[in-house]
């Protein structure tokens, strides 16, 4: 349940970013077609630019991984409660699935404000089994971005 949710919330944010351009990356508009001054609606606007810092992975460490994305789901309250927060973005590599990335963040390292679904991020640090047995990345390292 909880893996359909994140796909459909990637798949949601995902659709309200880009245009529908066409494969010469002409936006889909077709030969002859006159250009407007109106802007384009809003689910055909690029999404606002916006750059993260990248994370690294320390020199020597084994199964270091680093992810840059943006925010499709956050877990605020971590149902063991050790107070570490969990997001998952969506990238191009697709560590727990394919194109999204879990991010385990330890409390220490818990950014406040916690980042929101569109927020960019980059994380790095080992890849471990999560309590659902999924791949995710323990983060030593994480920036935010806010648009």
């Amino acid at each position: 349940m909880r893996t359909a949710l994140v796909a459909l919330a990637a798949l949601l944010l995902l659709a309200g970013c880009g245009g529908e351009e066409g494969a010469d990356g002409s936006g889909g508009a077709t030969a002859g077609a006159t250009a407007t001054a109106e802007p384009p609606p809003a689910r055909e606007r690029p999404c606002p630019a916006a750059t993260v810092a990248p994370a690294h992975c320390p020199p020597g460490l084994p199964n270091c991984r680093t992810t840059r994305g943006r925010v499709v789901y956050v877990e605020r309250v971590d149902p063991d409660g050790d107070g570490d927060a969990h997001f998952v973005v969506a990238d191009r590599q697709g560590i727990t699935l394919p194109g999204l990335t879990a991010i385990d963040v330890r409390k220490g390292l818990r950014p406040r404000p916690l980042p929101g679904p569109g927020d960019l991020i980059s994380a790095a640090g080992p890849v471990q089994t999560g309590s659902y047995g999924q791949s995710q990345i323990h983060a030593l390292e994480l920036h935010v971005a806010r648009p």
